[in-house]
């Protein structure tokens, strides 16, 4: 009797040791993403994850980036008092095609074919079907994938004789890209053809042409093109959100049961065309833009309250953000009479190298694994995500994959910074800006964007090729030290270089570009010398 007694409390104690060490591991793994990325997570308690992504809203435009902000977001007030913000969290360019291919693929958009610029409604598709992306990432996983919303990354319409044969299917969508189903259109929502593409099929065929000019509405324009019979545009917005609501309410039942989803929500708002629609027209008191924000928080408090409803707002991860800064179509002047600024101080806006052009709200949501109302000074950039989503699917990291991405996992859990010491970031025109604790270098003249300078002005003037700017200090990058720190300008000129060298900015085996990156100035070299 004495000896089976032994014998079950030796078993109990094995038992009980054992499990003790596995809450240790998840523990350990939880601040250190490499052990976090290797333990799997069983799939009962994986978490839905929801990554919505705002157009041209800047980082001064909600409240929890902003404290001064005069737009009422009451609703993104309540995601950060469960959640995180990010205060310093950056797009990987200042313009939305680019920032896309960052977020999808955790790469660098300059190492794509696109060194500057955006894509067009009728653009060829961007990511090749064996680059690995987010869609591809969750459904490796046994994430059911959607796609709702803008998309911008170009997908091939079927032409005849060099017209858009609306009637047929398109290619290399969504779907290529790891998406089980897809709702979208194609470019922003100024840009046609505007239809609707449901997993490679247009819904109604454009039966019209149909456009507005800035001298017609200064908010509500956009260009002039063929639309469908069921594309209407004050709608756009509401009517994805209610797309969106539909998706999680026939995936609940199959969540409840561990098998996630995985949710990409890019929203066409407050990009132009600026329509708010009743009851949230002129409800702002200040203008249609900041009308048009109000609208969009509206909007993303009902989809986390379809979450509640449904029961899944304990284990769903839910991450809001915008794909750069404000653009002027949202009236600096004007706002600025109402103590209100889309960039809240910092320089510049959306296309721009400076801080106002990539420094976005960052929101992260997740009930059981993140401590609300925390905010946070850890350096994030979008291509974090997808490290992210490795992590907390249980995934162990590919070479190819991420590779402009560190994991934010451990910042969720309370740490006060990932493994991310840098940060690269890119303007519309192809300058580059690095950044290494409070320094950022600028490789340009003036904005590399549409703010003044603008380079070619700059370069008139004579302006020097680069900026050095204490961020610590100068927050709103008045003060150029380039001519008082050449030594720290080379270290950072290198850094960059061997980044772009690398095909990485994280450690791992060295990967082609998809082409010849240039970064440097005309006529600067390294080591750079005045």
């Amino acid at each position: 009797m004495q000896l089976e007694i032994f014998r079950h409390s030796r078993f109990v104690l094995f038992f009980l040791n054992r499990n003790a060490f596995v809450i240790l591991l998840m523990v350990m793994a939880w601040g250190h993403p490499g052990l976090c990325q290797a333990l799997q997570t069983p799939a009962d308690s994986r978490p839905n994850v929801i990554v919505i992504m705002a157009d041209d809203l800047g980082i001064g435009d909600v409240s929890p980036t902003n404290p001064e902000c005069k737009i009422k977001t009451p609703n993104l007030k309540k995601m950060a008092q469960q959640g995180m913000t990010f205060l310093d969290a950056h797009t990987p360019s200042s313009v939305c095609t680019p920032t896309r291919y960052g977020l999808l693929t955790g790469r660098y958009n300059w190492r794509s074919r696109l060194a500057k610029g955006v894509l067009s409604g009728r653009s060829e598709h961007l990511i090749p079907a064996d680059r690995p992306t987010l869609g591809h990432l969750m459904q490796k996983a046994d994430y059911h994938t959607a796609m709702i919303g803008k998309w911008h990354l170009g997908w091939d319409w079927h032409q005849t004789k060099g017209k858009i044969d609306f009637t047929q299917p398109v290619a290399n969508g969504p779907d290529t890209n790891g998406f089980d189903q897809y709702y979208a259109h194609c470019g922003s929502l100024d840009m046609p053809p505007y239809v609707w593409v449901d997993t490679g099929n247009v819904t109604a065929v454009p039966d019209r042409e149909e456009g507005v000019t800035k001298a017609q509405d200064r908010y509500g324009w956009y260009r002039k093109g063929p639309i469908g019979a069921d594309f209407h545009i004050d709608q756009v917005l509401p009517h994805l959100f209610e797309k969106s609501i539909e998706y999680v309410n026939q995936r609940t039942e199959a969540a409840q049961s561990g098998n996630p989803f995985f949710l990409y929500l890019a929203l066409p708002a407050p990009h132009t065309p600026i329509v708010p629609v009743p009851p949230f027209k002129d409800a702002s008191g200040m203008n249609p833009y900041a009308d048009f924000v109000m609208q969009v928080d509206h909007h993303v408090g009902e989809l986390l309250s379809t979450l509640t409803k449904n029961k899944l707002d304990k284990n769903t991860l839910v991450i809001f953000t915008s794909d750069n800064g404000c653009s002027p179509e949202g009236n600096f002047d004007l706002l600025k009479t109402f103590g209100h600024d889309p960039s809240a101080g910092y320089r510049g806006h959306k296309a721009d190298i400076y801080e106002g052009g990539h420094r976005v709200p960052f929101i992260a949501r997740w009930p059981t694994k993140i401590k609300g109302n925390s905010t946070n000074r850890a350096l994030a950039c979008l291509t974090d995500i997808y490290p992210t989503l490795e992590a907390i699917s249980g995934q162990t990291p590919n070479p190819k994959g991420g590779e402009d991405g560190f994991s934010l996992a451990p910042v969720f859990g309370g740490k006060s910074s990932s493994s991310r010491d840098s940060l690269i970031s890119h303007s519309i025109g192809g300058s580059f800006a690095i950044r290494k604790g409070k320094w950022k270098l600028c490789l340009s003249a003036g904005s590399g964007g549409w703010s003044g300078p603008r380079e070619n002005v700059a370069k008139k003037n004579g302006l020097p090729p680069l900026q050095l700017f204490d961020l610590e200090n100068d927050p709103g990058e008045r003060k150029n030290l380039l001519n008082e720190n050449l030594g720290l300008v080379n270290e950072l000129l290198e850094l960059l270089a061997t980044h772009v060298e690398n095909g990485r900015s994280t450690p791992g085996k060295k990967l082609p570009n998809d082409r010849k990156v240039s970064f440097l100035p005309a006529g600067v070299k390294i080591p750079y010398a005045q």
